[in-house]
């Protein structure tokens, strides 16, 4: 292809049943966009609801590497409409990356767009900045440092561990910077709370309460680094199921309650359930299994791939098929040096896992891979993916789902071009519409 242009445009005429929203939604997602300086935020002080660094970077460059970008956060997402697309409103999450064929600038008459190779392409829209992010806790400490809000505040996002103990080349997951991300805020001297203290969770939600009149926010998930020791003395399912039980004290139903944990033994995700979560992602990352003892040797090496499978499996029982949402990375099937070549190749191994799960009534979801420079997947593979796999991988995963009888998952909101908020990859912006009832 000459330009990105001519790539997308091609993948939209070849796929016409995946939502154009989505192709250049998932462009954005694998490969990053740029800003403007003019585009950019003012932090916790302007208008514009900044990017928050919620668990990873999801940047293609380190903070130091990103200049004015990383003194004047870019906004958490945008949002795009119109242009020669036709969008329909689409929420994309913010992955930087200043050499991006994409860009986020005004045109001549001041209005935001999005630019792809110098023509603009959709109009952009910036998340507000919430009531609930102008004030902090009595200790100072900011709402969006203790409990930030993504997916256009659908999602309290509750990092409450924000390193993982899986550590090292011979156990981090091969993709994954949560331990970086940690270390470039606390060098840059930011506040980035390494275990968050759950008096301090329960005030900033008090916040949001309160001042989230409109009620956007309806769900909230606990989640952090992988526990293979014990953190405040507290194994995995009680250091986050803690968090829980306070929540559903303090708040009994305001929020739907979900945690991303590893696959735990059957009476550990039982207790999950006892603190009061009621949707379960035990992230199975990526289906083959040579890839996965490759790509994940810290969760090969405690628990192993076949044993995770079977304790997704038995948290079904637990939480019901449909509320059991496993997550993998979509497009470092393709990661070299060990990946798949072939687009082919790569969704045939995916379809595998998604037909596993999906027969059984456990409805994966997946979030797109960013190469974040300092992983090893990322440095190797800066460009990510193939999008062809991506949007290959959308139209494979809404017909196995509807072959299997199954709709779009609780906890992420509303399905449907124009209508999903979920921001990290385009799985529900391809899903059919669904009635209001089921959005939740």
């Amino acid at each position: 292809m000459s330009s990105r242009t001519d790539l997308i445009e091609d993948l939209m005429g070849r796929f016409p049943h995946v939502p154009r929203e989505a192709v250049i939604k998932e462009d954005l997602l694998r490969g990053g966009l740029a800003f403007d300086d003019s585009a950019l935020t003012e932090n916790e002080g302007g208008d514009v609801k900044p990017k928050s660094y919620f668990i990873f970077s999801f940047d293609h460059r380190t903070l130091p590497e990103l200049g004015a970008a990383a003194l004047r956060r870019p906004p958490e997402e945008i949002v795009l409409t119109g242009g020669p697309y036709e969008l329909r409103r689409t929420v994309v999450s913010v992955r930087t990356n200043p050499d991006s064929p994409y860009r986020v600038k005004p045109d001549d008459d001041g209005r935001l767009k999005l630019f792809l190779d110098g023509r603009a392409i959709a109009e952009v829209g910036l998340p507000p900045m919430p009531d609930y992010y102008r004030h902090t806790l009595a200790n100072g400490k900011s709402v969006m440092e203790v409990a930030p809000t993504i997916q256009w505040g659908y999602l309290i996002y509750l990092t409450a561990f924000r390193v993982c103990q899986y550590f090292g080349a011979k156990e981090e997951c091969q993709y994954c910077d949560i331990n970086h991300n940690w270390r470039q805020h606390k060098q840059a001297g930011r506040p980035y709370t390494g275990v968050k203290p759950v008096d301090e969770v329960l005030e900033a939600l008090a916040i949001i309460d309160k001042y989230d009149t409109a009620r956007a926010s309806k769900a909230y998930t606990l989640t952090g680094g992988s526990i293979t020791s014990k953190v405040d003395g507290l194994a995995e399912a009680d250091f986050y199921g803690r968090y829980a039980q306070a929540i559903e004290e303090r708040f009994p139903g305001r929020w739907i309650g979900k945690v991303v944990a590893q696959a735990l033994p059957r009476a550990d995700v039982q207790r999950f359930h006892d603190y009061g979560i009621r949707i379960y992602h035990p992230n199975y990352e990526v289906w083959d299994k040579r890839l996965f003892e490759l790509y994940c040797p810290g969760k090969e090496r405690y628990v192993g791939r076949e044993e995770w499978h079977r304790r997704i499996l038995d948290s079904a029982e637990v939480f019901g098929p449909r509320n059991v949402i496993p997550n993998f990375v979509a497009g470092v099937e393709m990661a070299a040096p060990h990946g798949f070549t072939s687009v082919d190749e790569a969704i045939e191994s995916t379809a595998e896992g998604l037909q596993y799960f999906m027969s059984r009534g456990i409805t994966p979801r997946f979030t797109t891979w960013c190469p974040e420079p300092t992983t090893p997947l990322g440095r190797s593979n800066p460009q990510g993916a193939p999008l062809e796999y991506h949007i290959r991988l959308l139209e494979i995963y809404r017909a196995t789902m509807e072959a299997n009888g199954l709709s779009s998952p609780p906890g992420y909101g509303p399905a449907g071009p124009g209508r999903a908020v979920f921001s990290v990859s385009s799985f529900m912006d391809s899903l059919p519409a669904e009635p209001t009832a089921t959005e939740g």
